[in-house]
């Protein structure tokens, strides 16, 4: 037989296969009746009582199979038997009983049936109990067989995992990779911190220790694998876990999140662990938003956000169309970027409310055009030149994107009514050695000042990097680490503050449903991390040994910072209701000085970099001498030179 030949009997075989059931079903209902009563005669049955059941069990199978088929019970898969199936087969069991007394109660006591009526009803009562353990069992060891000698049967390489996690997640997952037919894993079982689970079984496995635990778990069991569900351990318990587990022998792989998870053809799960990521070492305590207080922000109202197609934009509108906008406008005059944003929202299904609007904040009116066309309710600029060494040498691009740009669409946003104004701003704003940072704190402060003469609603965001968004670190190393090295580090002591790209941007809508006007949001960054750290992370996850990928000091570029900073010495650090946002109080500046240094700054962009940067350090007093970090990096300088 070819095939195709045998591809076709297949699916003819596939299409009659509730048609098989029922017949299979119907079988073993004769046989349930049967068995029923010789229990009810204690296995000493008259003739009288025998021939009552071959006259009667015609009747009982068909209207058995007849509910069994209507409620779906010929179609259920036995392979993939859950507890949702076996209590359905209760009912269904329970509908046929109730169904045949009825019958017998209601119908043929007349008398012309009168042999049906006969029937003890203690022998319906036993035909339920044996239908369930009947079809249950069968259904259950069916299940129980296939998953158990599935890895021996199997001609797949087969690998021994542990899963990390015995709650729901962990659970499905094992489930899942336990009886998929192409699964190459066998799960020894689950480590769990929950100390009222330990020893315990779920889903047929047992819990059989912590998460600290894993390393002796590995060497003792000779697992291959630990499978650890996404999001599921912060950054310095994947680390230590990590960290054992290589020791031990075994490789960590991060399964994907329910959310993340494929749905196959037959409507079943796939998983497919991944290896490894920086963002999973780095990885903090999940956000819980005040979700009630940011549909309040969002829903039914138009939403603006520019520089939609960047790292931080592009993540914001994400987040808002969670909370059903009346409409969604994206910002962007990078039209790639945008393209490529549109297009994933097209595939949403249903396709959300948005607008792609090519558009530079700097064109008052082009900006002025769409705020008078679309009225938006609420504003998000995240749209800055952000590349610290690029804007040192366009200083006046800085001044321009990032500060006139700021100017021109918060004094829009006043003049058409927006209700809330929310500014994307930057630890480089804190004591700012760099054009960038600067240009960021004369935004902040304007948008504080404009804050006290308007009724719109404007508050500033400040945070760290976000991790492996456009231009970070990350991509830069691993695209040095793919070419075989050298990884370039400016100085073995620079540390950075980190944020995942979804943290950050639900952090921003968490303080913009909080804020009253005039406030400066600080996002709670954690702990900082050294780049020098980081690098050697991406090398080990990248299957490399540390001597394998050379590391390389070439000093602080212009206007870098060794450690950054979040708040100013004046400024003090006050909790609001979110644990991870925090309000930096500070001294405000007043419209008139704020609009007096930005006609200042705008008299020299046509100037000279040399000029410019002359200017900005005349008139910001932060903006001051990194004489510290020019020292540091003349001396690594030196120091590799050597």
């Amino acid at each position: 037989m070819n095939q195709l030949t045998f591809l076709g009997v297949s699916r003819r075989l596939l299409k009659k296969k509730p048609l098989i059931l029922a017949c299979l079903h119907a079988v073993i209902f004769a046989l349930v009746f049967w068995f029923a009563f010789f229990i009810r005669s204690d296995f000493q049955v008259d003739a009288s009582m025998a021939l009552l059941s071959l006259r009667t069990v015609c009747g009982v199978v068909a209207i058995k199979v007849a509910i069994f088929y209507w409620l779906g019970q010929c179609h259920v898969s036995w392979r993939r038997i859950s507890f949702n199936d076996l209590t359905s087969l209760i009912w269904a069991a329970t509908l046929s009983m109730l169904v045949l007394i009825s019958i017998e109660s209601l119908i043929l006591t007349s008398g012309r049936f009168g042999a049906f009526a006969r029937v003890p009803r203690s022998v319906f009562v036993l035909d339920w109990a044996g239908t369930v353990m009947a079809f249950g069992g069968i259904r259950t060891l069916w299940r129980s067989i296939r998953d158990e000698l599935r890895p021996l049967l199997t001609s797949m390489p087969v690998r021994t995992a542990l899963i990390v996690g015995a709650d729901e997640a962990g659970e499905l997952l094992a489930r899942n990779l336990t009886s998929a037919t192409n699964s190459q894993y066998f799960i020894a079982g689950f480590l769990d911190d929950d100390p009222a689970l330990l020893h315990s079984r779920i889903a047929g496995l047992t819990v059989l220790g912590t998460v600290v635990d894993a390393g002796r778990e590995v060497e003792r069991r000779r697992i291959d694998e630990v499978m650890v569900p996404s999001g599921c351990l912060n950054g310095q318990r994947f680390r230590k876990l990590l960290e054992n587990c290589t020791k031990a022998g075994a490789q960590v792989k991060v399964m994907p999140a329910i959310d993340e998870l494929l749905m196959g053809k037959d409507n079943t799960l796939h998983v497919k662990p991944r290896p490894v990521e920086i963002k999973d070492l780095l990885r903090r305590e999940p956000v819980k938003l005040d979700d009630a207080a940011v549909r309040r922000l969002i829903e039914d109202n138009t939403v603006l956000v520019t520089g939609a197609g960047g790292s931080i934009g592009s993540e914001i509108c994400r987040q808002v169309l969670r909370f059903q906008p009346k409409q969604l406008l994206l910002v962007e005059r990078g039209e790639n970027a945008l393209f490529l944003l549109e297009q994933e929202f097209c595939r949403y299904e249903p396709r959300p409310p948005f607008e792609p609007l090519i558009a530079d904040v700097t064109d008052e009116a082009r900006m002025d055009q769409i705020m008078a066309t679309y009225r938006p309710a609420v504003i998000f600029h995240a749209a800055a030149h952000k590349h610290v060494p690029m804007m040192e040498s366009n200083p006046a691009e800085a001044i321009k994107n990032n500060c006139i740009g700021t100017q021109i669409l918060a004094r829009l946003a006043d003049k058409h009514g927006v209700r809330d104004f929310v500014m994307i701003s930057t630890d480089k704003a804190v004591n700012p050695t760099s054009v960038m940072g600067c240009s960021k704190l004369i935004a902040e402060r304007f948008v504080q000042a404009l804050s006290a003469e308007s009724k719109t609603k404007f508050l500033v965001v400040r945070f760290g990097n976000v991790l492996a968004s456009n231009g970070s670190v990350v991509p830069i190393f691993q695209e040095q680490i793919r070419l075989g090295g050298p990884i370039t580090i400016t100085h073995p002591d620079i540390a950075r503050y980190f944020m995942m790209i979804p943290e950050a941007s639900q952090l921003v809508l968490q303080a913009a449903a909080m804020g009253r006007g005039g406030e400066i949001f600080v996002l709670d960054m954690g702990e900082s991390v050294k780049i020098i750290d980081l690098a050697r992370d991406l090398i080990s996850l990248s299957g490399l040994g540390e001597h394998d990928i050379d590391i390389v000091f070439t000093g602080l570029r212009p206007g870098e910072k060794l450690y950054e900073e979040l708040y100013f010495d004046d400024e003090q650090r006050v909790p609001t209701n979110h644990p991870k946002v925090f309000c930096a109080m500070h001294r405000p500046t007043t419209l008139a000085a704020a609009e007096t240094l930005l006609d200042e700054l705008a008299s020299v962009i046509e100037e000279s970099p040399e000029v410019v940067k002359s200017r900005l350090r005349d008139c910001v007093a932060e903006y001051g001498s990194h004489a510290l970090e020019e020292a540091a990096s003349t001396s690594i300088r030196k120091a590799h030179a050597k």
